[in-house]
């Protein structure tokens, strides 16, 4: 089994308006992630990824490609250590 992994994400590029969240959500729950996504007020898209090491780069693989209508610039990834993640998937804002 491998060892989960939290990670925060920032991606940028022409990430609003185009369902995004809504994908990204669909994505996670699809690959059994947990965590949130939200727009920004810069226009970009910040994420919570908490899930098996391996599943959470699938995730970040498809984040830097987007739903269709979507241009990804840019993803940014922290480490994320301690803190509670959510039991599903939530859009926030």
């Amino acid at each position: 089994m491998s060892d989960t992994k939290t990670v925060r994400v920032r991606v940028t590029g022409r990430v609003q308006g185009v369902s995004f969240r809504w994908w990204t959500r669909r994505e996670a729950l699809g690959l059994g992630l947990t965590g949130w996504v939200r727009n920004e007020e810069d226009g970009s898209v910040r994420a919570l990824l908490h899930g098996a090491q391996d599943v959470v780069h699938q995730m970040l693989d498809r984040l830097r490609h987007g739903p269709p209508g979507a241009r990804v610039d840019d993803v940014t990834v922290e480490e994320e250590g301690g803190g509670e993640v959510p039991a599903g998937f939530e859009i926030l804002r």
